[in-house]
């Protein structure tokens, strides 16, 4: 790639003509793609990509850069291949260049680490195979998500990037980064992994936007450049602008532009022209086309130190009243959804791996799937409805195509070899988490498989929802011991439920890692008109005070329900806690100001139209109370506790839209509290935000300790910014943060823990407390483009969301191996599959394995398989595997599990011998002996260059090789 490196003695302005295509938001990824329905968003992708490539080759001194592959990739597969190689040709130059190269741009607040990873690798995969290796991106172009990760940037890092540049920052830290000149700067993005970590980082002077009057394009007011002096309106004088820094990046192009770039690039190539000329009457700028790679060479090549930083860009707020904190919980059933998808394409990718199936064709749809709900208006949740509705739709048929595979490899590997009858088909029930599996209703006998995704063994407690009582075997055709338990009405009654079960049989299961067990059921022909008498023998009280007590953990409540304390009984840490849920009242505007009476509360609805930072609304994107004040959402509440051996629950109901169980199970550390709300209560025509908040006396001193995206944890406080002087101006919203995975507060010898199953916003707003939004409803767009307001329904009513908390008490020394391997569990959830047999256990059990693990050996216990997938079989039959594998503990998180391991990967394969492996950078595109980044050199004299650390060895002995990594 050839660059113009610019004067030394000019000011170097990089023209960097760009296009920004949301991968769905005020339209779907189809009708952007296609240029339909333009009467919500004129826009069409296809139209900007043939525009573009036309002009590209009219004037070899133009560039161009793309981002979103999802879009390149549909658009590729339709061309003919002499355009193809033109494209190829323009790619080789240097003249298109591709930036970030995902599938899309992906959010940082609500994406875990995983599915970061796949979406690039994704669009990696699809750059390489397609254009070689002159295609590898090597820039992250983050310039329209609404904060930023640091992991985000420690992932790019690994991915072999130079840097990364971005558009949004907080109002007050722009303010003070464009006064201080220090926009750019090295970003030190991990704790654990030192230099390889830093990342070059830049805020763009104009958001992803031209500068003001630079707009040439359909959707343009900007007058062309008109360069005929003898013409009235003659105006390249008033285009000329001046900056400060030797070198300037300019982006020339916004949301979906270029759709006429010969209009883009006519006026550019104007202004080129005309401003260079000026150098000859005295003019120090000096203008050309440029690519952010270029760019970013030029300021390496500048030899000058730059600042750090350490902490992250979250929150965002665009002036002191819009904080972009509302969007971390937005469309709450979609990031679970989201979550849940992730986890059933790990263990398809796993098991097809392991079987051999070789049909990566299947898996594709749900991997694509998964990619474009990244997208920072997808799993965000700040997308109109119908494109919600759109990215589920995808996801759906995506683990509809997946489970084909993990169908076809159950099969395989369950088959007995000398057996030619292959299992009765594998079928999901993809509503157990509302206790229903119509499939297996008043059936007489059937099966459930569980696989489990890691590579430990685990226990399992499983929930079935039945219509009649069964008895169990486990893989031996052992009897298992099994609760029958009364489903709540709250679960029972939620809106389009079709279930006629009443019942769940709930027991205890030990699965291997990376393996999978079935068990038997055969109705219990006996104890089957007995089923009401068998749930009402369990230990049940009703508005009583009651404990919850395992082998590990109390849970103590009073009798209106309200939960006193919970005890680690391990370690004799008791903390006293109060725990309710609670409602924001979400900022709402009216044209006219006018009182409203609600239970004889006066409101005073304050007038405005979004126009200033007061009369900020609440909506997708901003989350805005009305004050500081939260409401309970009940005063009184009922409480049925109900003991087993296998599981204690206290069943709390608050009103007839709020209600919760939180459970313990036998001899387990955690105490779940599985929440059920909706639909939400609008009937007084005011938006709500439900939060649930965990009071306790533990002395925070206003620290709390968030994840970045499911990995590594940041420290927190309370109104307070590491990098500027910050104005509070809203208490609540202004110190909420993404939880992806978990939250806690902590004193010197206690710590409360909280792993939540997908991502949220939350905070300590005051101490010793914690408080997640778990559910929104708003009545009013808060006027951030997406033009509607936040007001989720299905069945005709509010929309209901189910979701789950872990808490987790302990000592803070102690406490990181149950938070990191609490959050991996539910990631990682086992994955169950049941099937409808006729046969006895006896010859169920001479035909197939009813137990089955990949592992020669478990690996330990700070070691997680992030991703097992089978890449090809070649002719001569040999297997190549992508495998990334990670020591998934922080330094000096914990005395035993941060300390470096040893493992050998032949464990993985208890089929086939090891014969070569390369190490590869975090993207799988490049090896990374061949991966040379750039250097740069901090204000303290540090320099970026990379040095060895790992703390995972890789060691593996074949006939011919002997690796380390």
């Amino acid at each position: 790639m050839s660059c113009n490196p610019g004067q030394s003695d000019k000011l170097n302005v990089h023209l960097v003509p760009h296009t920004h295509d949301d991968v769905g938001w005020l339209k779907t990824v189809d009708q952007y793609f296609y240029g339909a329905r333009n009467n919500i968003q004129h826009a069409g992708v296809q139209y900007i990509l043939d525009s573009v490539i036309q002009s590209l080759v009219q004037n070899p001194e133009r560039r161009f850069i793309y981002v979103e592959m999802a879009f390149f990739w549909r658009w590729w597969n339709q061309q003919a291949s002499e355009m193809q190689e033109t494209v190829k040709e323009l790619v080789n130059n240097g003249r298109l260049e591709f930036i970030s190269g995902g599938w899309c741009m992906n959010d940082e607040a609500a994406t875990h680490y995983n599915s970061i990873i796949d979406q690039h690798s994704l669009g990696f995969a699809f750059l390489k195979n397609t254009f070689g290796d002159c295609a590898r991106p090597k820039i992250g172009w983050q310039i329209d998500p609404f904060g930023h990760s640091r992991e985000l940037a420690s992932l790019f890092a690994q991915m072999g990037f130079d840097g990364l540049f971005f558009g949004r920052a907080d109002y007050e830290d722009y303010k003070q980064r464009n006064k201080t000149k220090t926009m750019e700067m090295v970003w030190k993005a991990s704790a654990n992994l030192d230099r390889q970590s830093w990342l070059f980082t830049g805020v763009l002077p104009n958001g992803y936007n031209p500068p003001d009057g630079f707009c040439f394009d359909l959707f343009c007011d900007e007058q062309p450049i008109m360069d005929d002096p003898r013409l009235h309106d003659y105006n390249v004088p008033n285009k000329a602008v001046g900056f400060a820094t030797n070198h300037i990046i300019m982006t020339m192009g916004s949301d979906f532009q270029y759709e006429n770039s010969n209009e883009w690039f006519k006026n550019l190539d104007k202004l080129i022209h005309y401003v260079n000329e000026q150098q000859v009457n005295g003019s120090d700028v000096n203008v050309f086309y440029s690519t952010p790679s270029c760019y970013l060479y030029a300021l390496n090549k500048a030899g000058h130190k730059w600042t750090s930083k350490i902490d992250d860009f979250f929150p965002y707020a665009h002036h002191p009243h819009g904080f972009w904190t509302g969007y971390f919980t937005s469309r709450a059933a979609l990031k679970r959804f989201e979550r849940h998808s992730n986890n059933i394409l790990q263990a398809a990718r796993q098991l097809n791996a392991y079987a051999a199936i070789n049909n990566q064709a299947n898996l594709f749809f749900l991997n694509e799937a998964l990619g474009i709900a990244q997208h920072h208006d997808a799993v965000s949740g700040t997308e109109k409805q119908h494109v919600a509705d759109d990215y589920a739709m995808r996801l759906a048929y995506g683990i509809d195509k997946a489970f084909e595979v993990i169908n076809a490899s159950l099969t395989k590997l369950m088959t007995k070899p000398e057996k030619s009858t292959p299992t009765a088909p594998q079928f999901l029930c993809q509503y157990l988490n509302i206790s229903e599996c119509l499939p297996i209703e008043n059936q007489e006998r059937f099966t459930l498989t569980l696989y489990n995704p890691t590579v430990h063994p685990r226990i399992h407690f499983a929930r079935v929802p039945v219509t009649r009582d069964y008895t169990i075997r486990d893989p031996d055709g052992q009897v298992i011991m099994t609760n029958l338990l009364k489903i709540p009405k709250a679960t029972y009654s939620i809106p389009g439920r079709k279930s006629f079960a009443e019942f769940e049989l709930v027991f205890k299961t030990v699965l291997p890692a990376l393996g999978f067990n079935t068990y038997y059921f055969e109705v219990n022909a006996e104890k089957e008109s007995l089923l009401y008498k068998l749930v009402e023998n369990n230990e049940i009280s009703k508005n009583n005070a009651c404990t919850l007590q395992n082998q590990r953990v109390r849970v103590d409540f009073d009798e209106s329900g309200n939960l006193k304390q919970i005890t680690n009984l391990d370690k004799s840490i008791t903390v006293p806690m109060k725990q309710d849920f609670f409602y924001y009242e979400g900022l709402y505007l009216y044209y006219l100001a006018f009182i409203i009476f609600v239970n004889n509360r006066l409101f005073l609805a304050f007038p405005g139209n979004n126009t200033k930072s007061e009369f900020q609304a609440s909506g997708a994107y901003i989350f805005r109370p009305q004050s500081e004040e939260s409401y309970s959402v009940s005063d009184t509440r009922t409480i049925t506790c109900v003991k087993t051996e296998n599981v204690q629950t206290a069943q709390i109901i608050h009103n007839s839209w709020v209600s919760q169980q939180i459970t313990i199970h036998d001899g387990q550390p955690f105490v779940e509290v599985e929440w059920t709300i909706g639909p939400i209560n609008i009937k007084d025509s005011v938006g709500k935000e439900i939060i649930v908040r965990y009071d306790t006396d533990i002395k925070s001193n206003k620290k709390y300790y968030t994840d970045a995206n499911g990995r590594e944890i940041l420290e927190r406080v309370r109104d307070y910014r590491p990098t500027w002087n910050y104005t509070v101006a809203e208490p609540v919203s202004g110190n909420y943060y993404p939880i992806n995975s978990r939250i806690y507060i902590k004193e010197p010898n206690r710590q409360l823990t909280i792993l939540t199953d997908r991502s949220e916003g939350g905070g300590s707003i005051e101490d010793g407390s914690i408080e997640i939004l778990i559910h929104r409803r708003t009545l009013y767009d808060d006027a951030l483009g997406v033009g509607e307001p936040l007001n989720e329904t299905a069945y005709g009513t509010g929309l209901v969301v189910r979701g789950r908390h872990w808490l987790i008490v302990e000592n803070p020394d102690s406490s990181a191996l149950f938070h990191r391997i609490g959050a991996q569990q539910i990631y990682m959830a086992p994955i169950a599959t049941f099937s409808l047999v006729k046969s006895t256990f006896k010859d169920y059990s001479e035909n197939y394995y009813t137990t089955w693990s990949a592992l020669n050996e478990v690996l330990p216990l700070n070691v997680h398989l992030l991703t097992f997938d089978l890449q090809e079989i070649t002719a001569d039959n040999v297997a190549k595997y992508l495998i990334r594998v990670e020591h998934y503990f922080e330094n000096n998180e914990d005395p035993d599990y941060s300390q470096p391991v040893i493992i050998d990967l032949q464990a993985l394969f208890t089929q086939g011998q090891i014969v070569d492996m390369v190490e590869l950078t975090l993207g799988a595109n490049l090896e990374l002996k061949d991966l040379s980044r750039l250097e740069w050199v901090t204000v303290d004299g540090e320099t970026s260059k990379r040095s060895p650390f790992k703390k995972c060895k890789f060691h593996l002995k074949t006939e011919t090789n002997d690796f380390e990594f």
